[in-house]
């Protein structure tokens, strides 16, 4: 063979896996764990601190167990420190600046000219977009780590990066139903096994002593803080009086021993009204100090029954450990939800259509977790309609099927899942009587409606 002819080497590979919470380095863990990566030069674990305040609040790698995940990379980079000052929830590279950024990197991190591959969670918004920006030969596989994977892709997506991805990697909390999340660009979701999940949350309860609570002989109630005032979702007292429905809801269940998970950045005066409610009610009532993984306390106190508004951790507690579930506060979110297009609206719908109210003691005591036909009947055309009518112009082809299921089962009980406003905007069955279904396209009328609405405020003004 000759010189010309002779096979060029292969370059070299690295990595970079990027995480922002401890769930989800937990689950790059377990797919690594189950071989669902091809081997590397090196495997490099980036982490990156999303809090308003970075600077007070602590990282990843910093958390309660963490060590126990380091050993699957071979080196942990931060990315706020790469790009120190700038916050990495808003900042992303300028077009022209992208060159001098993947120079400045490669040296930094020590990637010398190594093929680089990207795996990244919500690539949708930075940071995972800017990476997806900095390195913009890299192949892309996605993670999600929540129930926002069976919802739409938040924002479009640039083609020069849509089109890059390979697979969207994600734990099976809805068992049937496939995620649609970046199915725009035909990628395909692949599941990261339940067994390699639940090893790896049981490794690391085994290493977080942080955990101190009181041994029982009667399993407690766990209830989950959100923080959703936060999130402008709802106003701070509404989100206390959240807690204590909570409280007043397994009491009337039965249960005396209570374990409150707060949010990690929720104010730590919130838990005095809800100490109070527990006195008055005569319940022994425990609230955690140290922050610590939902799925660890599943391993270490196997609760009696475990509540919340729409965290994903209610899903791993029915789909992962078995345990009793219960939801407070659904419909109320989904009417605050705004836009509609808000992504917290597919997690919303999938806990409200799928767990029992606390409220109703008879629908909790008789829940079991739904067989997997059950779940996808029940799910995949609600899901379908929801995503479509949040996302019309990133899905259009579900109109059809989104039509169908609104056609079908649009009824007393699935009316809260939509609004008539945005059924109206988009021409869609439920949004008119069939005699008016021409209003929403004809530009005339709705040229003079918009009209009217201006005059009414107008004269509200000077009323």
């Amino acid at each position: 063979m000759s010189i010309a002819e002779s096979p060029r080497p292969a370059r070299r590979r690295t990595q970079i896996f990027v995480a922002s919470t401890l769930y989800g380095a937990a689950t790059l863990a377990a797919a690594l764990d189950s071989g669902l990566f091809p081997d590397a030069r090196r495997r490099l674990l980036l982490v990156c601190n999303n809090a308003t305040s970075p600077e007070t609040t602590p990282s990843v790698d910093e958390s309660p167990g963490f060590e126990r995940l380091r050993g699957r990379f071979d080196d942990v980079l931060s990315w706020n420190d790469a790009i120190r000052p700038m916050h990495p929830g808003a900042w992303e590279p300028r077009a022209g600046d992208v060159p001098i950024w993947e120079r400045h990197l490669r040296l930094l991190w020590r990637l010398g000219d190594d093929d680089i591959a990207l795996i990244l969670e919500s690539i949708q918004v930075n940071p995972s977009r800017a990476l997806a920006q900095l390195f913009p030969s890299a192949p892309i596989d996605v993670y999600a780590d929540g129930l926002m994977s069976y919802g739409p892709t938040r924002n479009k997506l640039p083609v020069l990066i849509g089109t890059r991805i390979n697979r969207l990697l994600h734990p099976e909390l809805l068992p049937g139903v496939r995620p649609l999340l970046l199915t725009e660009f035909g990628v395909a979701p692949e599941t990261v096994p339940t067994t390699a999940m639940k090893k790896v949350l049981a490794d690391l309860s085994d290493a977080s002593p942080g955990v101190a609570i009181r041994e029982e002989e009667e399993p407690p109630a766990l209830l989950l803080g959100q923080y959703l005032s936060a999130l402008s979702i709802l106003r701070a007292e509404e989100e206390q009086q959240l807690h204590v429905e909570m409280l007043r809801g397994v009491a009337e269940l039965g249960h005396r021993h209570v374990v409150f998970k707060p949010h990690p950045t929720a104010p730590p005066d919130w838990t005095r009204r809800l100490a109070s409610e527990a006195e008055s009610l005569g319940l022994d009532l425990t609230v955690l100090d140290t922050p610590v993984l939902a799925e660890v306390l599943y391993e270490r106190l196997r609760p009696a029954i475990v509540v919340g508004a729409f965290s994903t951790a209610l899903l791993t507690a029915a789909v992962f450990y078995g345990l009793p579930v219960a939801r407070v506060g659904t419909e109320m979110l989904l009417e605050r939800l705004t836009p509609y297009q808000n992504s917290n609206r597919v997690p919303v719908t999938v806990v409200d259509a799928l767990l029992p109210p606390l409220s109703d003691t008879k629908a909790v005591r008789a829940w079991r977790p739904p067989a997997e036909d059950e779940t996808a009947d029940r799910l995949t055309g609600l899901l379908v309609a929801v995503g479509f009518a949040m996302q019309p112009h990133i899905y259009p082809d579900l109109r059809a099927e989104a039509e169908r299921y609104l056609a079908r089962d649009l009824n007393a009980t699935t009316w809260r899942y939509f609004k008539r406003k945005r059924l109206t905007s988009l021409a869609l069955p439920g949004a008119v009587p069939r005699r008016l279904a021409f209003i929403p396209r004809n530009r005339t009328v709705r040229s003079a409606a918009r009209k009217v609405r201006a005059l009414q405020r107008r004269f509200a003004s000077t009323a």
